[in-house]
């Protein structure tokens, strides 16, 4: 063994291939065809003419996070179908790994914030209406959540499987719908108000819940696995809020206050998302805790 200029022991760079590392693959499945990777790296397809380099930032960007989007609904409704089978240990599992979820979403806004005004102005006019506010997915999710809008289905109806998805949900009962349901199976005194509640409207603020959560956080030894479900929708809603924010800012320093390409006024219509909550009463609850 030679010695290096440093004075050590001369190491080689090269990482030698193990004897038993499958190379064969003409007769097995290989990473490539279980991940359809032909087809997932060809799914992308730049319509700015001529090609701007930074189109594809912008369509891997929104890519991703439709494929994220895919695995949040996903969990969410396994765990919306767990609080309905009084698992709500099972519930919390897949709302823990939304939240994971969740900031990865959000991290992602810092890479498509390196998009700058001018390179994001070369290819803008090529996207004609399309826009994120037609992800189906997106809806799904905050639908999943409570915030539901009918008048949002006329936006997919040219879209027969989002338009079934998005109207499916709607009539469903929503995460916090069953959560709520399943602590009343459990012997909480859940108000009918909360339990009868037209599913397909957006939720609302309940009053009469919130003497239900204080006693469930004042007593949280006592109720400590409703006192732990309230804590992490508290988590899943907190994290919405951010993936909003990051949002409305990676916008405005892109586009300042343009409208939208799909018509909305920007950043003023995602301003408003902001005032939207999913669990108000959980919220509601920290003013009348130590008052």
């Amino acid at each position: 063994m030679t010695s290096s200029s440093a004075g050590g022991p001369e190491r080689s760079n090269v990482r030698e291939v193990e004897r038993d590392i499958v190379r064969d693959f003409s007769a097995r499945m290989s990473y490539a065809e279980y991940l359809d990777l032909d087809t997932l790296l060809a799914a992308q397809h730049p319509v700015s003419r001529p090609e701007h380099h930074d189109e594809l930032l912008f369509i891997v960007q929104h890519q991703t996070t439709e494929l994220w989007f895919k695995l949040m609904l996903h969990e969410l409704e396994a765990a919306r179908r767990s609080f309905a089978d009084d698992q709500i240990g099972h519930a919390l599992k897949n709302v823990a790994r939304v939240k994971n979820i969740q900031r990865v979403v959000t991290e992602q806004w810092s890479v498509l914030a390196t998009l700058t005004p001018t390179e994001y102005a070369q290819f803008r006019g090529f996207l004609g209406n399309a826009s994120g506010f037609q992800s189906f997915q997106y809806r799904a999710v905050e639908f999943v959540l409570g915030n539901k809008n009918a008048a949002m289905l006329e936006v997919f109806r040219s879209d027969p499987a989002a338009y079934d998805l998005l109207h499916e949900l709607l009539v469903t009962p929503t995460l916090y719908d069953e959560f709520w349901r399943s602590l009343a199976r459990h012997g909480y005194a859940v108000p009918a108000s909360a339990l009868e509640r037209d599913v397909s409207a957006p939720y609302r603020f309940n009053p009469e819940l919130v003497p239900l959560v204080k006693e469930i956080y004042e007593g949280a030894e006592t109720h400590w696995r409703a006192y732990e479900a309230c804590e992490e929708l508290v988590d899943l809603e907190d994290n919405f809020q951010v993936w909003r924010f990051r949002h409305l800012r990676t916008v405005l320093r892109t586009i300042g206050t343009k409208r939208g390409t799909g018509g909305s006024s920007g950043t003023g219509f995602l301003q408003r998302a902001l005032e939207l909550t999913f669990f108000p009463e959980l919220f509601a609850v920290r003013t009348e805790i130590g008052a």
